[in-house]
This record gives structure tokens, C-alpha cells and sequence, in this order.
């Protein structure tokens, strides 16, 4: 049954983009039959990859792979999502009625100043990299891998507020607030630096932090605890921080280079429209 939650999740969201995609027509066909749609997709795909066998049974008994698990979910499903610029047409698929009477709940409802919260850069940094920090404490990690629940609040909370921040890093979302270029930088980079800081906590403990997998007898690949807990820091150390540098520095060279040519990719990595 848990496996089935992502799937029929992916499997909805995949039918409402492709059925928000009809009647597209012009420029807008083009750019969607391009890269928005395959990008779209793909991060849909990662998000399968990472919630289903081999990687989520593999996670229970390695800590490595659990962190493999999340570096998907967080830095790969979420900023391809968001390229794949998916709000318009997912918004389509509601009757037009629907659309007005939800927009003008959103914006006269007593919940409404909360929401405009998240428009701010900052709110969304430090709900993702806080709530990264926050559920990697030894406490609250362990209970999430002790109860199913709290796992799926986990993964929601990681992603959710990932993609919240990587719309306001790559751009193209519904916020009027728009970063420069340094700042897109340096948001990066500061993401990336607090992902740095876990995994020096974690590579320079001299036990295991988690009491989940240091109660595990036998682990696969022969790796022990804090072997394994060393992989998982190393994870986070390299991989993990390619996207975020490749924004960064691909931020910092727009900003440089203001009237020099790029090719679209560029751009939109840059956040340019």
C-alpha cells in the first residue's frame, strides 16, 4: 500500500498536466513540446525513482541511500518540476468558474496574508533548509523511521518546501517578488553550505547519530554503521551540491556577463524570461 501512494500521487498530477496541455497552441506548444513538458516529466519520473523499490526498501537499512533518497526528492525532482513551468497548465485543468472562485478565495480569505508569506524569498529558504535541519535531528529522524506517518510528513515537508524554494531560485512561478541574479547566487550557495554543514556533523561523529540503523545487525554491501553514515556525509558533501553550485555559477556569470549571449538553457537557469 505505500507504494501505491506515490504512484496514484505521480499518476494524477500527470493526467491533469496532460489534460491542462490541450488546446496550447503557438509559441507556447513549442516551448511545452520542447523541454517544459519533458523536463516536467522527468521530474515526475525522479520522484517515482525515489519513492519506490530499489531505493525505498535499500533506505531502511542504509542511511546512505536514505540520503540518496532525499538529494532526489529535494535537489533533482523539485528544480526539474519547476522548469518544466507545469503551474498554468495544471491550473487549466479547473472549470474557469472554479478558477475565479478559488482565486478569489485565496486573496479575501482570513488565510490569505499567511500565504503571501511564502512569496518571500526568505520564508521559503528558511523552511526548507530549517525543515532539513529540523528532521535530521537524531530524535525526530529515528521516529519517522519508526512510524510510516511521520516517514510521509517527512518526504511531503522535504519536497514541498523544496519546490517552494526552487521557484523562487529558477523563477517562473506565480510570486512577483524576483530575485537578481547575485541574489539567486547567493541563495544557492547558502543552501548549499547549510547541506555542507550536515555533512560534517555527520562524517566527523564518531558514532552513529541514528539509533535506527546502529541497531541494524546486518547491512547490505557489508558496510558498517558509521561507514555507512560516513557515505550518506559524502553524498551530501558532493553530489548533492552539483545543482546548487551549477545555478550559482551560472547566476553569477548572467550577472557578469548582463549583454552577452546565452543560449536558453542558460537563461533559464538564471532565472531570465
Amino acid at each position: 500500500m505505500a507504494f501505491q501512494v506515490p504512484l496514484i500521487g505521480v499518476a494524477v498530477i500527470a493526467l491533469l498536466y496532460l489534460r491542462g496541455g490541450r488546446g496550447l497552441v503557438g509559441r507556447n506548444e513549442r516551448a511545452e513540446r520542447r523541454w517544459r513538458t519533458p523536463l516536467f516529466l522527468t521530474g515526475l519520473a525522479t520522484i517515482l525513482l525515489a519513492l519506490l523499490p530499489p531505493i525505498d526498501t535499500l533506505s531502511d537499512s542504509l542511511f546512505s541511500i536514505h540520503m540518496l533518497q532525499h538529494m532526489l526528492l529535494l535537489e533533482v525532482a523539485a528544480p526539474l518540476i519547476v522548469l518544466g513551468r507545469p503551474w498554468n497548465r495544471l491550473w487549466r485543468t479547473l472549470p474557469l468558474a472554479r478558477r475565479r472562485r478559488v482565486a478569489n478565495g485565496v486573496t479575501r480569505a482570513a488565510w490569505a496574508a499567511p500565504l503571501r508569506l511564502l512569496a518571500r524569498p526568505a520564508v521559503a529558504f528558511l523552511l526548507m533548509n530549517g525543515s532539513f535541519v529540523l528532521w535530521h535531528l537524531p530524535v525526530l529522524y529515528d521516529a519517522a523511521l519508526a512510524h510510516p506517518v511521520l516517514h510521509d510528513l517527512e518526504h511531503a515537508t522535504f519536497f514541498l518546501s523544496a519546490l517552494l524554494l526552487w521557484t523562487h531560485l529558477l523563477g517562473g512561478g506565480p510570486f512577483r517578488v524576483r530575485l537578481t541574479a547575485p541574489a539567486r547566487a547567493a541563495y544557492a550557495v547558502g543552501s548549499m553550505i547549510v547541506g555542507w554543514g550536515l555533512a560534517v556533523v555527520l562524517a566527523t561523529a564518531p558514532s552513529p547519530l541514528y539509533t535506527h540503523y546502529a541497531e541494524i545487525g546486518s547491512r547490505p554491501f557489508g558496510l558498517s554503521a558509521l561507514a555507512d553514515q560516513q557515505l550518506a556525509a559524502g553524498i551530501m558533501w558532493v553530489p548533492a551540491s552539483v545543482p546548487w553550485a551549477a545555478v550559482a555559477m551560472i547566476c553569477v556569470y548572467s550577472w557578469l556577463n548582463p549583454g552577452g549571449r546565452r543560449h536558453g538553457w542558460v537563461r533559464r537557469l538564471a532565472g531570465e524570461h
